[in-house]
């Protein structure tokens, strides 16, 4: 499946190269999990993942199964960044960004991405879990994006967001 590249250049990428988003490929899933422990905030170990049953094999099936819609964004020859949603219930699971790429937009990018694909899977509410805290930078970046807080904290402390995409 061809990706979108987004030209010209991203502002703020030092090497100038364009930005290329497409739909995650089982195969994306394994530099998936490397990334998710070099984020700023909120980094998940392999190890950790793994002891919560998520590794590379389990994430690729889930990504060919359709289970997690999501999609990618390669900059400067290597993974920038994703988000996942899931199928079943309108979550979105995961957004993780390497921190050379926060702040250009493509955190925003990948989230719409993600919103609009749960949206065509007929999910009307969608929702996630963000930290509770107004210093983390998950904390503004959803509320500015118009998700808002339902005052319900799942088992890990996080607090539900939740926003409804516009038909």
């Amino acid at each position: 499946m061809p990706g979108a590249t987004s030209t010209p250049p991203w502002p703020g990428l030092a090497s100038g190269e364009p930005v290329e988003f497409r739909p995650a490929r089982p195969e994306d899933a394994a530099e998936c999990v490397a990334l998710r422990g070099q984020t700023r905030e909120n980094a998940v170990s392999r190890e950790r993942l793994e002891s919560l049953g998520i590794t590379a094999q389990t994430w690729g099936e889930d990504i060919r199964t359709g289970e997690l819609p999501g999609h990618v964004c390669w900059a400067n020859g290597r993974m920038a960044g994703y988000c996942f949603g899931s199928r079943t219930d309108g979550e979105v699971v995961v957004l993780a960004l390497l921190p050379p790429f926060e702040a250009l937009g493509i955190g925003k990018a990948l989230l719409h991405r993600v919103c609009n694909d749960l949206a065509a899977l007929g999910h009307q509410r969608l929702f996630l879990g963000c930290s509770a805290d107004p210093q983390s930078r998950s904390y503004g970046f959803y509320r500015h994006l118009g998700w808002r807080s339902t005052g319900e904290f799942d088992a890990r402390g996080d607090e539900i967001l939740e926003y409804f995409p516009k038909p």
